[in-house]
């Protein structure tokens, strides 16, 4: 089961470059981020045609998430439980029939939390669009706790918009005071992690110079000036199946690329 998650960064800037990956890659399922649609406006039809179920959890202009999938899926959830006055849209799950087994597939655009307000003491005040990420993260770690509780394979993929180790940025002397690097950021990541995830790519691959984000402007993809920030966390009967993990770093340099690329996993399952 080849299980993959890729923020987009449109679906309207990506309808070229995302059907020539799922073309080359062809994935099982893939998790997708920043899809900037409403469902009624998705282009379900195209990727219906190329053998992939769609689901969507939409929202216009901004944010957005969805599940393409050519294995059946069952129990499409959308909406990331702990606060029904939330509405983006940054959360779907479903479980996924396998050949072997089930697994349940989490989507997720967790929150950039940028611009941060510091205080006099230098640290990050806990507010706006910042308290909203810690809130969110927050929020993450329970319904994390609730999957991890059935004892099931399961795994939560997506952009993450962290980055958890100085290894894992090109220069992460220059995100110092970014909401993606901060300490309390990295603590609120940690503590997912540690209810008993395994981070899959790290499972595999040590060392620095892996990067799955590059931004569009100052020559970041010519110098490979990159970040890792979108993550596969496995539950411990995930991180069992767990047979490849791959970067699909070329994708970077195909024509209108999003900023991101494809990281994906390969489960026994």
């Amino acid at each position: 089961m080849k299980l993959a998650t890729f923020n987009i960064n449109g679906i309207k800037a990506r309808i070229e470059a995302l059907p020539r990956w799922l073309d080359s890659a062809r994935p099982d399922v893939v998790a997708l981020q920043e899809i900037k649609s409403v469902d009624e406006g998705f282009p379900r039809a195209l990727f219906e045609d190329m053998g992939y179920r769609v689901e969507t959890h939409g929202q216009k202009s901004f944010n957005g998430v969805a599940l393409l999938s050519r294995l059946p899926l069952e129990d499409v959830t959308r909406g990331l439980p702990g606060a029904p006055e939330d509405e983006q849209a940054r959360w779907i799950e479903a479980s996924v029939i396998g050949e072997k087994r089930a697994v349940r597939f989490c989507g997720l655009y967790l929150p950039n939390g940028n611009p941060v307000s510091f205080g006099p003491d230098g640290a990050p005040e806990a507010e706006g669009k910042y308290g909203y990420k810690l809130s969110w993260m927050a929020r993450m770690r329970q319904r994390a706790t609730e999957l991890l509780a059935t004892e099931e394979p399961m795994v939560m993929a997506g952009d993450y918009n962290i980055i958890p180790q100085p290894e894992d940025a090109a220069r992460p002397e220059t995100w110092t005071k970014d909401a993606l690097f901060l300490p309390e950021s990295r603590a609120a990541f940690r503590r997912i992690v540690n209810l008993g995830f395994t981070d899959a790519f790290r499972a595999r691959v040590t060392g620095p110079g892996h990067y799955s984000f590059w931004d569009y402007q100052a020559g970041a993809w010519e110098r490979n000036n990159g970040i890792r920030i979108d993550h596969l966390l496995l539950s411990p009967q995930a991180a069992d199946l767990l047979r490849d993990v791959q970067i699909d770093r070329a994708v970077r340099g195909g024509e209108k690329p999003s900023d991101h690329v494809p990281v994906w996993i390969d489960l026994d399952a």
